[in-house]
């Protein structure tokens, strides 16, 4: 099983990045797929989640800026981040859970900074 995630990087305040998770190992479609986040000294964060159909939601903070896909036929979840802020600076992990599964990605960072 391996998830790994791209699109990390450095972002001026205001600006856009676009994470991908691309999935191997196990039957994707099957899977609920999940972004969670951590910040230096703080606790993971769950940031946005897809189910297997599609249904999707949100943190708080993060409502109306980030928005989750998925294509099945690439076996890839998506994270799409505007407006992004300071405070969205973290590591973002890649999560696929069903029933007692639970895979994890390595993480990228995500750096918002003028």
């Amino acid at each position: 099983v391996q998830l790994v995630e791209s699109g990390g990087g450095l972002v001026q305040p205001g600006g856009s990045l676009r994470l991908s998770c691309a999935a191997s190992g196990f039957t994707f479609s099957s899977y609920a797929m999940s972004w969670v986040r951590q910040a230096p000294g703080k606790q993971r964060e769950l940031v946005a989640a897809i189910t297997r159909g599609g249904s999707t939601n949100y943190a708080d903070s993060v409502k109306g800026r980030f928005t989750i896909s998925r294509d099945n036929a690439k076996n890839t979840v998506y994270l799409q981040m505007s407006s992004l802020k300071p405070e969205d600076t973290a590591v973002y992990y890649c999560n696929a859970h069903q029933f007692a599964d639970d895979y994890w990605g390595q993480g990228t960072q995500v750096t918002v900074s003028s």
